[in-house]
């Protein structure tokens, strides 16, 4: 069968389009921001990609159209796909049907640390010897000698077995299924990781995701699994709207869980992970206390299936990270630059709080690109210097079309200035910047190729 995906390169649709490949159909796509990881994935996997949405790119017809959830009526490719009344389907329906039916879903969702966490959990499923099928929006990193995880992460899924990991999405499925993505997952293991208000551009308030998530939670078997961390007032407030699942709560805090991590170290280096009798010990790469948390919801979703405590905090402490969150681009005259998809003042505060942890005594600069469509209509104007705070200079980049002002909303904190051109970033950085500090790039787009670029300049 010939599928072809309008929306390809988003984190999702990309991930869906390699497991249509590896289910033996013919996969094409079309796009208008197409950047690695996801374009490199998709051109190795032999998916060819086009530029724009355009009806010629559905002409000869495709057996199928999956329509990602960034199309809108108007577009050329879907105004000709509607008159030409072809067959189509939104993504995670295709997914539901095609994939899922009849295997135990694992689901990670949450505001934050889904793609980590599912990462982490798939991970540890792999290395207990559990054979997984997955889907994960960003692109692993593997760091291991052991040729059956490579092989394992080598590939988007693997379809002949009991277990699927996902990414639950809370987005809109499609123009045309306003639902989250993650109604059409009946998960039997669901992880929530946490909740705050996103999405700016399709939720009206909080009230309107929680009550995307109910959806979920109501299709969840009783001899099912939720799992989520105490005391979040959001969360729970979810779950009293109707619950007939068994909950496990987690916390890294000292107060009472079910699931308990205790830090070792204080950037989240090293921390003991208990459950009843079930003790381990995680000594990894990580930092943060959301890199904690997000190891230990993982820990306790694997126990669910099967994999003991000790074995996951082994697993974990093997695992590299995933690309895109605190990954090291490079090394230039003694700066370090990482690169991080931080795109809400909640990400931006952990990501920074984990990195002063870790890098301490290093000077810590933080560019941003505030992307996100929930930044773009200025949802969190107000809260975004003061999410960057822990950074020792901040240089916020303000893209063209933004509909409100940067520079207003950065005002005059002190150590953060706002700037309009990438070429003023990379001067900034040539003038500013010194050997032993470190730069740590956030944004949830290619960002123009900005880290490359402050490379090449630095050196």
């Amino acid at each position: 069968m010939h599928i072809h995906f309008l929306g390809i390169c988003g984190t999702f649709m990309g991930s869906l389009a390699l497991i249509a490949r590896e289910l033996g159909h013919t996969v094409t796509g079309s796009d208008t921001a197409i950047y690695p990881p996801m374009s490199t994935q998709l051109e190795r996997a032999g998916v060819e990609i086009w530029e724009g949405y355009l009806a010629s790119h559905l002409d000869p017809a495709p057996d199928l159209v999956v329509v990602g959830n960034v199309c809108k009526r108007g577009m050329e490719a879907v105004e000709y796909m509607l008159d030409k009344r072809l067959r189509y389907t939104s993504g995670p329906q295709f997914l539901s049907e095609h994939v899922l039916q009849s295997r135990h879903v694992l689901a990670v969702a949450g505001t934050h640390g889904k793609t980590t966490t599912t990462t982490m959990l798939a991970w540890i499923l792999q290395y207990a010897g559990i054979d997984t099928g997955f889907l994960i929006g960003g692109v692993p990193l593997v760091a291991t000698d052991n040729e059956r995880l490579k092989s394992a992460f080598a590939h988007s899924s693997h379809l002949g077995v009991e277990y699927f990991v996902i990414e639950a999405d809370e987005y809109d499925s499609a123009f045309f299924d306003k639902r989250s993505k993650f109604v059409h997952y009946r998960p039997t293991t669901a992880i929530l990781n946490n909740l705050e208000y996103d999405h700016a551009d399709i939720f009206p308030n909080l009230e309107a995701i929680q009550t995307q998530f109910h959806h979920m939670v109501r299709m969840i078997p009783p001899s099912g699994q939720i799992i989520m961390p105490n005391n979040t007032e959001s969360l729970e407030a979810t779950i009293a709207k109707g619950c007939w699942t068994p909950i496990w709560r987690t916390s890294s805090d000292g107060t009472s869980a079910d699931w308990q991590a205790e830090l070792v170290h204080e950037d989240g280096s090293m921390f003991h992970v208990k459950h009843g009798d079930e003790t381990g010990t995680i000594n990894w790469g990580m930092s943060g206390q959301h890199s904690v948390n997000n190891g230990l919801v993982a820990i306790a979703g694997a126990y669910h299936v099967g994999v003991p405590v000790a074995v996951a905090c082994e697993a974990l402490s093997n695992f590299a990270g995933i690309k895109r969150r605190m990954e090291l681009i490079g090394e230039v005259g003694g700066v370090q630059v990482y690169d991080d998809f931080a795109h809400h003042p909640t990400a931006i505060a952990t990501t920074l709080d984990g990195a002063k942890k870790k890098l301490q005594g290093r000077k810590i600069w933080a560019i941003i690109e505030p992307r996100s469509n929930t930044m773009k209509l200025g949802v969190y104007k107000a809260q975004l210097a003061s999410s960057a705070s822990l950074a020792d200079g901040v240089i916020w980049y303000e893209p063209k079309g933004l509909s409100w002002g940067l520079k207003e909303a950065i005002g005059d904190t002190k150590g953060q200035i706002v700037l309009d051109s990438i070429d003023e970033v990379l001067a900034f950085v040539k003038a500013n910047v010194c050997p032993n500090d470190v730069i740590v790039v956030m944004s949830n787009g290619g960002f123009e190729g900005i880290y490359q670029k402050i490379l090449t300049t630095l050196a």
